[in-house]
């Protein structure tokens, strides 16, 4: 008897938990708010690799109305790299604008995008990753969030699939869900920078960009079910 009574508090109590989580979350037009974040890790802001996050957040919008997206555009602000332990502390710079965000409890998946130079990622998009360490304590937040990447180059094969696969590493150490895109962009969306900045002019690339932000988006609302 006494097992039953015990077993039927624990289910009680479990319940009561699961109710109060989920009237805890976002809610938004009639549904779960699912945010999707993008990155711009290029230092120029505004340009080539902001355009080609914002053209992937535009389709995950699109996917579905529970779908938010929110850009930060990195250029110009000021993030250093992780100071190693014992080291000193955290330094107090613009990534302080940004971890709020990734913390959301809404947050439902990334999109990262750096330019090639010499063929890896950008120096602020490699200090943007290890500023990432913060979502790993005291809680892995980025566990099973689906991440996509895209890189523009100065060429079409300037070493796009070289960067994308140097973050996607870089995410594998969050346990994160590394996410590739559709046909012509499987592993992640490829750019070419080959219009004078106007990077809307390489049909290619960005649909590639549009099919990363699609899966994105089906990812995120498949693990919120």
């Amino acid at each position: 008897m006494s097992r039953s009574v015990s077993r039927r508090k624990f289910i009680q109590k479990a319940g009561a938990a699961a109710a109060a989580g989920l009237a805890s979350r976002p809610v938004f037009a009639g549904g779960e708010k699912i945010l999707i974040v993008g990155v711009s890790c290029s230092p120029r802001q505004g340009k080539t690799t902001a355009t080609a996050v914002k053209a992937a957040l535009d389709s995950a919008k699109g996917l579905n109305s529970k779908i938010e997206t929110e850009l930060f555009d990195l250029g110009g602000m000021n993030i250093s790299g992780l100071f190693p332990a014992g080291g000193g502390t955290t330094p107090k710079d613009d990534f302080e604008k940004i971890l709020p965000t990734l913390r959301s409890p809404s947050l439902g998946g990334i999109i990262i995008g750096s330019p090639v130079y010499f063929r890896i990622m950008s120096s602020l998009c490699s200090a943007f990753i290890e500023r990432l360490s913060a979502l790993r304590s005291p809680q892995l937040i980025l566990v099973n969030k689906p991440v996509g990447v895209l890189s523009v180059g100065a060429y079409r094969n300037g070493g796009q699939e070289l960067v994308i696969q140097q973050i996607q590493t870089a995410m594998l150490c969050h346990e994160a869900m590394i996410v590739g895109g559709k046909p012509g962009a499987f592993q992640g969306a490829t750019l070419w920078n080959a219009y004078k900045d106007d990077i809307t002019k390489d049909e290619f690339g960005m649909e590639s960009a549009k099919k990363l932000g699609i899966r994105i988006a089906e990812a995120a609302l498949k693990l919120s079910n």
